[in-house]
């Protein structure tokens, strides 16, 4: 586990949704110090909101000075993204199209020109959805089209895979400020309680056509193990991980 008091901070960024909420309270329950990045209408559960360990920063994420970027990540020996769009028309089709790429593409910069001495930890949750290029993952023909095909017509689609490709080619393996992860789960569903799952680096059946499932509290699980265990982020660093429900 992490010990020291200064890698006992976390910015959490889409704190508010249904991932990032659980996601924020397994942090606390495991005595982490938690800066939560929320709008000003998106709330959060009284019992996190009062929390001594809790620090809510209502803000638009990609409104932010790069000033401001650099006063957020200061301290925080992590950043986790449960970032997503909306389930609505707007949220799919409005603006901002590139939510996602375009947070992670500013966190990382402002955590790299702070030229930290321990490389800070970026947890992405992303999807099953999009595909590992580093590694040959197999892909059926007809699902290869239809991904074309969502790249095309759902922007939160492109967006999540942009996302993930700016961490494996822009920031690489060998980044000497910023280490990476990006989880993927498969076809998310609520449930009260952490339960048995299973990690893979590649999918083990096809996010279309032979989905998966994985509960939103096992991906914060997976999440807060990345951030506060060494062993299990160095099993993981670099790769896209893909979660199922056991």
């Amino acid at each position: 586990m992490i010990k020291s008091n200064e890698e006992k901070t976390v910015l959490v960024l889409g704190a508010t949704g249904a991932t990032g909420r659980l996601l924020v309270r397994l942090l606390l329950d495991r005595g982490l110090h938690v800066k939560a990045v929320a709008r000003a209408s998106a709330t959060l559960p009284d019992q996190l909101r009062e929390h001594d360990r809790l620090s809510v920063i209502r803000s638009n994420l990609l409104e932010l000075t790069d000033t401001e970027l650099a006063a957020l990540t200061a301290g925080c020996k992590s950043v986790a993204s449960c970032l997503g769009h909306t389930m609505s028309w707007k949220g799919i089709f409005g603006k901002p199209r590139r939510l996602v790429t375009d947070t992670v593409r500013r966190f990382s910069a402002a955590i790299i020109a702070r030229r930290p001495e321990v490389p800070v930890r970026f947890v992405l949750m992303s999807s099953a959805g999009c595909s590992n290029r580093d590694i040959d993952e197999p892909m059926s023909s007809a699902q290869k089209i239809v991904i074309a095909l969502l790249r095309l017509l759902l922007p939160p689609h492109a967006d999540n895979e942009q996302a993930a490709n700016y961490l494996r080619t822009e920031l690489g393996q060998d980044n000497e400020a910023l280490e990476w992860v990006a989880v993927r789960p498969d076809s998310l569903r609520d449930e009260d309680v952490v339960t048995d799952y299973a990690l893979h680096p590649s999918p083990i059946r096809s996010a279309l056509f032979n989905p998966g499932s994985t509960s939103r509290i096992n991906v914060a699980h997976f999440m807060a193990d990345l951030i506060t265990d060494n062993e299990t982020w160095q099993r993981w660093k670099g790769q896209m991980p893909v979660i199922y429900n056991k």
